[in-house]
């Protein structure tokens, strides 16, 4: 079951590309509303999760009765079959990760959790210039600009939470490698995991010069 930080930095997340990119317009921006707009995605990212296993467990019943009545030989059936029965297990899948969907909804409503997440947001924009320039440096290869969005902004969350939240620097990064397996692309896991190791690396040098 998912705890009441990690919801808080999902929520966060959701919630980072409305923050102004002037720090002083914060305010005027309501983080509780980015907050509660950020609720009603997950929200609406569980419902569309729902839907979609209900319509694949459809197709899966459909080609089960075609494979009855409408399939031509034995081989065209078992395809048919075959092919319902990936369906129903892609659909078992997701059902299976959508029993921990009321929990989710239920934590995101939390003061707690909205707090953190209100923290991580606060201190990501509050502090954007230094966490980017530690971006910056620990990049291979790669400008910060060209990076996809969603990359940036679960190393962005990272490193606010190591630098400024207390955060052990292997929890920071191992809890952006599991948003990112979430919510980034196939490979996004491994080069965040990559790049904020660096970035481990050099505020550690740095803290030893000090």
């Amino acid at each position: 079951m998912k705890k009441a930080r990690e919801i808080a930095r999902e929520l966060a997340l959701l919630g980072i590309s409305q923050l102004p990119a002037n720090p002083e317009l914060l305010e005027a921006k309501k983080l509780q509303d980015v907050v509660l707009a950020a609720i009603r995605t997950l929200t609406a990212e569980v419902q569309e999760a729902l839907s979609t296993a209900a319509a694949e467990v459809q197709r899966g019943s459909d080609k089960l009765l075609a494979s009855e009545i409408r399939a031509p030989d034995v081989q065209s059936a078992r395809v048919m079959v075959r092919e319902a029965v990936e369906l129903t297990e892609t659909a078992i899948n997701r059902l299976a990760a959508a029993m921990e969907f009321p929990e989710i909804i239920q934590l995101a409503n939390q003061q707690d959790v909205r707090t953190y997440a209100l923290q991580i947001l606060t201190k990501v924009s509050s502090n954007r210039p230094q966490i980017d320039e530690l971006l910056k440096e620990s990049l291979v290869d790669w400008q910060i600009e060209r990076l996809p969005r969603i990359d940036r902004d679960i190393m962005r969350i990272a490193i606010a939470e190591i630098l400024f939240l207390g955060l052990p620097e292997k929890v920071g990064v191992n809890e952006a490698v599991q948003l990112a397996k979430r919510y980034s692309g196939d490979e996004g896991h491994r080069f965040i995991n990559g790049v904020l190791r660096r970035v481990v690396d050099k505020i550690n040098a740095e803290a030893i010069r000090q």
